[in-house]
C-alpha cells in the first residue's frame, strides 16, 4: 500500500526540502515553503540495471530527420506575431495575467477564429458552459467545430482529448486542473507541476498545440513553481490597466520565435480588437504648445512605437522632494534627474518631479532616456518642447548621448505619422540613409540636446 509522507517545497521555484526553511536554497527567497504530502509508489524492483538503457544510444545531426511543420495561423496577425509567425502543433503555451485582464476573452476569440477551419476544444475548470456561452454570444458567432467541456479531472480530460484529437486545446486555468494520484488539493505545487508534465506529454505525443492559462501573483508573475515556465514552449503575459482601454501582450519566453515581440488590442463591447497602429493611437489627444511633453521612440522587437513622455517638476512644499514615474522606472528617472542637475547645471534637487508615459503603457527601453531628459527640462524651464519634434537616444551617466539600435525605423516610423524635427545620438547619423524629409538633428550631450530642442 502506497505511503505518503510529508515534503516542503518552494512555492518560487520547486525546491524540495525534507524539512522547513525561511530561506530557500534554491532562488534565495524568504518564506516561500509550503508543506504537502506526496505518495510513495512502490519501485519496480528485480529490473535488471541498465538493461533498459541497452537499447538507448545517442545520435548524430546528420541521422535527425527535421520536416518543419506550417505554422497554423490564429487570423490575428497580433497574436501571431508575439508567437513568431502563428500557432505550432505541439507546442505548449502559458498565457498569464491579471485578474479581468481579458486572458480568456482573447483564446475564446482565437477559438471563435480557428474554428472556421480546425477542431478546437477549450476546457474550464472556473466557469460553467452558461457563462462560457454568455461571453461567446458578445464575442460572434461560432461554428460547430468548437467543442467545449466543463472538467478538472486530468486523467477524463486526457481521455477525452485522445477520443476527439482537436488540433487546438484550450485549458483554463491551469490551477483547478488536478490528478488523483496526487494527494494535494489543486493548485498547489505538486498538483501544478504534475498537471503541466501530463499536458506537455500529450502536446508532444498528438501533435496538439495546447493553451494553458495560469494565475499571476501579486508581484505580476504566474502563480505556482517557477519550474512551470521553464516547462512550457512559450510564456506570454497580458498587460495593462484593467480599467484602461489598451492591452499588451508581451512574450517572455519562446522556443519558436523571438521574445522581443508584443502585440496592442483594445478593449471593446465585443471582446478585443487589435490596434494596428499603435504609435497613432497613443499620440491622439496630445496638449498643444504645452511644457513637458515630448514625443519620443521606442523599439519592441521590430516595432517602432511613438509614446509621448509628460513630465511635472514643481517646487516642493517639504523638506524632501516627491518623486513618482509612471510608466517607466523610478530609478532610471532619479538617475536622469542627477545628470540634468550635474551636467545641465538644472537645479532639482529641491524640486518635486513627476513623470508619466501617456497611454497606460510600462516602457524601459533605454532609448526613452533623451526623451525623459528632455520632458524634464521642458517643465523645469516652461518652454515647449515643438510639436512636430521627436526625439530617442541613451542618455550616460557623463551626460553623453548614446547610440541606439534601428536608428533607421524610428526616423521613418516618425515621418509617416507627420514628425518634421527628429533630435537624435549625433553617432546615429550615419545610419540613417532615407530621413524622410525630416530635419535631423544630432547631438553628443544633454546639454547640447536642451539647446537644439528647447
Amino acid at each position: 500500500m502506497a505511503k505518503g509522507k510529508t515534503v516542503y517545497f518552494c512555492q518560487n521555484c520547486g525546491y524540495e526540502s525534507a524539512k522547513w526553511m525561511g530561506q530557500c536554497p534554491g532562488c534565495r527567497e524568504w518564506n516561500t515553503f509550503v508543506e504537502e504530502v506526496v505518495e510513495k509508489t512502490a519501485s519496480g524492483k528485480g529490473k535488471a540495471p541498465g538493461r533498459e538503457a541497452e537499447a538507448v544510444r545517442p545520435s548524430t545531426l546528420d541521422e535527425i530527420q527535421f520536416e518543419t511543420e506550417e505554422r497554423m495561423s490564429t487570423d490575428f496577425p497580433e497574436l501571431d506575431r508575439v508567437l513568431g509567425g502563428g500557432i505550432v502543433p505541439g507546442s505548449l503555451v502559458l498565457v498569464g495575467g491579471d485578474p479581468g485582464i481579458g486572458k480568456s476573452t482573447l483564446l475564446l476569440q482565437v477559438c471563435q477564429k480557428l474554428s472556421r477551419k480546425m477542431d478546437v476544444l477549450y476546457i474550464s475548470g472556473e466557469e460553467s458552459l452558461q457563462q462560457i456561452k454568455m461571453r461567446a454570444a458578445r464575442i460572434g458567432t461560432f461554428t460547430s467545430r468548437l467543442t467545449l467541456l466543463c472538467e478538472t479531472n486530468l486523467e477524463r480530460i486526457s481521455q477525452v482529448i485522445q477520443r476527439e484529437k482537436p488540433r487546438v486545446v484550450i485549458i483554463d486555468s491551469i490551477q483547478t486542473m488536478y490528478r488523483e494520484e496526487v494527494s494535494s488539493a489543486p493548485g498547489s505545487v505538486t498538483q501544478v507541476r504534475e498537471a503541466t508534465g501530463v499536458l506537455m506529454r500529450i502536446a508532444k505525443e498528438q501533435g496538439i498545440a495546447i493553451f494553458i492559462v495560469g494565475h499571476v501573483t501579486k508581484e505580476g508573475v504566474v502563480a505556482g513553481p517557477r519550474v512551470l515556465e521553464h516547462m512550457v514552449d512559450t510564456v506570454l503575459y497580458f498587460e495593462g490597466d484593467r480599467h484602461a482601454v489598451y492591452r499588451i501582450l508581451r512574450g517572455v519566453k519562446n522556443r519558436f520565435g523571438s521574445t522581443n515581440e508584443i502585440g496592442v488590442f483594445e478593449m471593446c463591447q465585443e471582446g478585443l480588437r487589435e490596434v494596428k497602429n499603435p504609435s497613432e493611437v497613443m499620440l491622439s489627444g496630445r496638449p498643444q504648445g504645452a511644457s513637458g511633453s515630448v514625443v519620443a521612440c521606442s523599439m519592441e522587437g521590430t516595432r517602432p512605437m511613438l509614446l509621448e513622455i509628460q513630465a511635472l517638476v514643481c517646487r516642493s512644499s517639504f523638506g524632501i522632494p516627491r518623486r513618482t514615474a509612471a510608466g517607466t522606472d523610478l530609478n532610471r528617472v532619479n538617475l536622469l534627474m542627477a545628470v540634468l542637475e550635474k551636467r545641465a547645471g538644472l537645479s532639482l534637487s529641491s524640486s518635486d518631479a513627476y513623470v508619466n508615459i501617456a497611454g497606460g503603457l510600462r516602457m524601459n527601453e533605454p532609448a526613452i532616456d533623451l526623451g525623459i531628459v528632455l520632458a524634464l527640462a521642458s517643465s523645469c524651464k516652461d518652454r515647449p518642447v515643438g510639436e512636430k519634434t521627436i526625439c530617442f537616444g541613451e542618455v550616460g551617466l557623463s551626460g553623453e548621448v548614446r547610440a541606439v539600435s534601428m536608428p533607421q525605423q524610428r526616423v521613418t516610423e516618425a515621418a509617416k505619422l507627420g514628425f518634421e524635427v527628429c533630435v537624435l545620438p549625433a553617432v546615429c547619423l550615419s545610419a540613417v540613409k532615407e530621413s524622410g524629409g525630416m530635419k535631423l538633428i544630432g547631438v553628443s550631450n544633454v546639454k547640447e540636446a536642451m539647446e537644439r530642442a528647447l
